[in-house]
């Protein structure tokens, strides 16, 4: 009997060159701002994708492991045709980016992740999915406090006029996957591959240039946990942007300084060796 086939919703904006762009827990790109609303397509011909569970993709029955997205990346990888390119990654798109890199050195010629973590030794992002327990106020409160550990209670309370935008864009995310018991179906799916994510013993296999951003007050990806990747990658570049999970919106440094890693394409690829086989 055959697996059947898998459609996953992608999207596309820019010139130049081709990238793949790797968004994070529950990314829809229908939401706004979406994956493909930075600068990345003033320089990049970026595509992106809903992962299977998300957005308008597929809702498979589960369980999904990280190998499952990474297949899936590769999937859309082979569709367009593309070379080897080079894959900008974001929170738990950047588990997503670790396991297609290892998976598939000869799709990938260099390699940015965003507050993410490597799992196992190297640390785990923080549990998302002990969150969906809460109450949607109490889960707002809690998930704003570890996307940004300078925003806990006490600011909370000092800032009360600041959280509207912020709670009401929550409480919108949310109506949209009630209101779909498929989507919610694949948001706990997609939260429980994320907790099996483990990189760690395999990171020394990845060869490949390799810049790693971090907020310096992220609790979701905190600082140590990318120090950690920066360890155990052959050639990887941190550095340490001022800002929470959230730092691309909150450091107006952070794209720029992307932009400027990803700029000299042909050298960084003259030295690319892909996965080491031992």
């Amino acid at each position: 009997m055959e697996t059947p086939r898998l459609t996953l919703q992608t999207a596309w904006a820019g010139k130049g060159e081709p990238l793949l762009l790797v968004s994070g827990t529950g990314a829809d790109l229908r939401m706004r701002p979406g994956p493909l609303d930075g600068p990345l397509p003033d320089h990049y011909q970026v595509w992106s994708l809903d992962q299977r569970g998300q957005g308008r993709s597929d809702v498979p029955r589960g369980p999904y492991t990280m190998a499952d997205y990474a297949d899936d990346l590769a999937g859309l990888h082979d569709a367009l045709g593309l070379p080897p390119v080079p894959v900008v990654a974001i929170s738990f798109g950047g588990m997503v980016a670790q396991h297609f890199a290892l998976r598939y050195p000869e799709k990938v010629s260099r390699l940015v992740l965003c507050c993410t973590a490597s799992g196992g030794a190297g640390g785990a992002s923080y549990p998302l999915h002990q969150l969906q327990r809460l109450a949607p106020e109490a889960r707002f409160s809690a998930q704003l406090a570890v996307s940004d550990v300078r925003h806990d209670a006490a600011w909370q309370a000092a800032h009360a006029d600041k959280l509207a935008p912020l709670r009401a864009d929550a409480a919108r995310r949310l109506a949209r996957r009630v209101a779909d018991p498929q989507r919610l179906r694949g948001a706990a799916l997609q939260l429980e591959a994320r907790a099996q994510h483990d990189c760690y013993a395999q990171l020394h296999r990845l060869r490949l240039p390799t810049l790693l951003c971090a907020g310096r007050f992220d609790g979701i990806a905190p600082l140590a946990n990318m120090e950690a990747l920066a360890a155990a990658l052959p050639q990887a570049t941190l550095q340490v942007f001022e800002g929470g999970h959230l730092f691309l919106r909150q450091d107006r440094a952070a794209w720029p300084a992307i932009l400027a890693w990803l700029a000299p394409a042909s050298a960084r690829e003259g030295d690319q060796e892909g996965v080491a086989h031992e």
